[in-house]
C-alpha cells in the first residue's frame, strides 16, 4: 500500500561542514565497494541492534534495494554483534565520528538524548539525519515528514534533519491527511489505544509476566485482585495492563496531561500544516502486543458524505479500507499486526452534524508508527523531487 520506491536513485546533495573539530578521527578503513553498491547511496542505521532497529532491518531487506553499503551502528556494548539485512550477514560498529563519514543518510532509532548527541554530527559529516524519536519533532528547523502527507517539506532541512513522528500519530495521520486534503479539517478528537510494544522490550515482557499470572485464574472479578497478584511487576506502566486498560500513556506534563497526548496534538498540527487545529486527545493503554488503535472524531469544514468518504480512503495510498460492519469486517490490532498500512473501518457521519466524521484505525506502531515511515523518508531524500540542498540557514548543531 505504501509508494514503491525508485530503483535507481541519485545521491542526496552533500551539506555542512564535514568536520566536527579540529581534532576529529579519521575513518577507518573499509572494503572497497562492489559494482553493484558503488553507485548507490550510503544508509547508517543507528541503533540496529534494538526493537526498532530490529524491525527496519527486516523492512530494508522486504523493500526496493535502493542501497549501497548498509552501515549498522550502536552502542560500545553492542558493537560486534553480527546481524543480516538484505540476506548479508553484517557487523554491528559502534557509533562514532569515523562511522558516519561518507554516509548519505542516517536513521535513527534510539532514544532522544542519543539522538540529540548524534544526529547533528552525522548532518555535520554530510549526512541527512533521518531520527525516529521525539527529540526534533517540534524542532521550527526540521520539518516533520510523512511521505503519503506532507513530502514536499523534506526539500528544505535547515539543520540537515528530518524527523518522523510518534507511532499514535503515525497510525491515523495518512488516513487524516486524505480526508484533509477533500473536506479541510477544522477539529479533532482522538482516543488512542496504545499497545505495550510502544514502551518497548520492557513493555512487551511485562505484559508477557503479567498475562502468565492471571491465565486460568478467576482473577478479575474483585477490586484489586489483579493487582494484589501483579504486585509490582508493572515494568513501564503505572499501572497492570493484563486484564486492564490503563488511560496513560508517557510522562507527566502540566495540567494533567501527558507527553504522549501532547506529541499526538503537536506532531497532527505540523503534519498537516493547521498550527492552530482544535484538538482533544487522551491515551490509553491496553493489553495489545503490536498495533495501535485510535478512534477519531474529525469535523471538517465541508459537509462530507459517507459515499466519498469512503472513496478517498480506499484509494489513499498507505490506506486499506476494511468497513463491513454488518458482516464483522472491521480492522483489529490482532489482524493488522506485521502488515505495512493503516487500516479503516467503522466510517459513519456523526449523528448531530453533517460536516463530521467518526471512523477507526490501527496500525502496526513499529512498522508504519515506527521503522517503516522512517525508511520511506530516507528513500524520498534519494529520490531527485527532495534532493535539494539544506537552506543557506544551516547550521550543524
Amino acid at each position: 500500500m505504501t509508494p514503491e520506491p525508485p530503483r535507481a536513485p541519485a545521491v542526496p546533495a552533500r551539506h555542512g561542514t564535514g568536520a566536527v573539530g579540529a581534532s576529529a578521527p579519521r575513518p577507518a578503513p573499509r572494503p572497497a565497494p562492489s559494482a553493484r553498491q558503488a553507485d548507490k547511496p550510503v544508509l547508517a542505521v543507528v541503533g540496529a541492534t534494538g526493537t526498532l532497529g530490529t524491525v527496519m532491518l527486516r523492512i530494508l531487506s522486504q523493500r526496493a534495494d535502493i542501497w549501497g553499503e548498509i552501515r549498522l551502528l550502536a552502542s560500545p556494548r553492542s558493537a560486534g554483534r553480527k546481524l543480516t539485512v538484505r540476506g548479508e550477514e553484517t557487523e554491528v560498529a559502534e557509533i562514532d565520528e569515523a562511522a558516519l563519514t561518507g554516509v548519505d543518510v542516517a536513521l535513527f532509532c534510539v532514544p532522544d538524548e542519543v539522538a540529540r548527541e548524534w544526529a547533528p554530527v552525522a548532518a555535520a559529516r554530510g549526512a541527512v539525519a533521518v531520527d525516529n524519536s521525539a527529540a526534533f519533532r517540534t524542532d521550527p528547523e526540521v520539518p516533520l515528514v510523512v511521505p503519503e502527507v506532507n513530502a514536499h517539506t523534506a526539500r528544505v532541512r535547515p539543520r540537515g534533519i528530518l524527523a518522523s513522528p510518534g507511532c499514535a500519530t503515525l497510525t491515523m495521520i495518512v488516513a487524516m491527511g486524505a480526508l484533509h486534503a477533500e473536506f479541510g479539517l477544522r477539529e479533532l478528537v482522538l482516543s488512542s489505544y496504545h499497545a505495550v510494544s510502544g514502551a518497548g522490550r520492557g513493555g512487551v515482557e511485562t505484559l508477557r509476566e503479567q498475562l502468565a499470572l492471571v491465565a486460568g485464574t478467576e482473577l478479575g472479578t474483585n477490586p484489586g485482585d489483579v493487582r494484589r497478584v501483579v504486585g509490582e511487576g508493572t515494568g513501564p506502566f503505572p499501572e497492570p495492563v493484563a486484564l486492564n486498560v490503563v488511560p496513560w500513556a508517557g510522562t507527566f506534563l502540566e495540567d494533567g496531561w501527558s507527553s504522549e497526548e501532547a506529541g499526538l496534538r503537536e506532531e497532527t498540527r505540523k503534519v498537516l500544516g493547521l498550527p492552530q487545529l482544535p484538538i482533544a486527545v487522551t491515551c490509553v493503554r491496553v493489553p495489545v502486543v503490536t498495533a495501535h488503535s485510535l478512534t477519531v472524531h474529525a469535523g471538517f469544514e465541508n459537509e462530507v458524505t459517507v459515499d466519498r468518504a469512503r472513496e478517498i480512503l480506499a484509494t489513499a495510498p498507505g490506506v486499506v479500507l476494511c468497513d463491513e460492519p454488518a458482516a464483522g469486517e472491521f480492522p483489529t490490532p490482532a489482524d493488522v499486526v506485521g502488515t505495512d498500512p493503516s487500516w479503516v473501518g467503522r466510517v459513519r457521519r456523526a449523528l448531530d452534524d453533517p460536516a463530521a466524521l467518526d471512523f477507526f484505525v490501527c496500525a502496526d506502531n513499529l512498522r508504519k508508527g515506527g521503522a517503516l515511515n522512517a525508511v520511506q523518508i530516507a528513500e524520498l531524500v534519494v529520490t531527485d523531487g527532495v534532493r535539494t540542498a539544506p537552506g543557506p540557514g544551516h547550521h550543524a548543531g
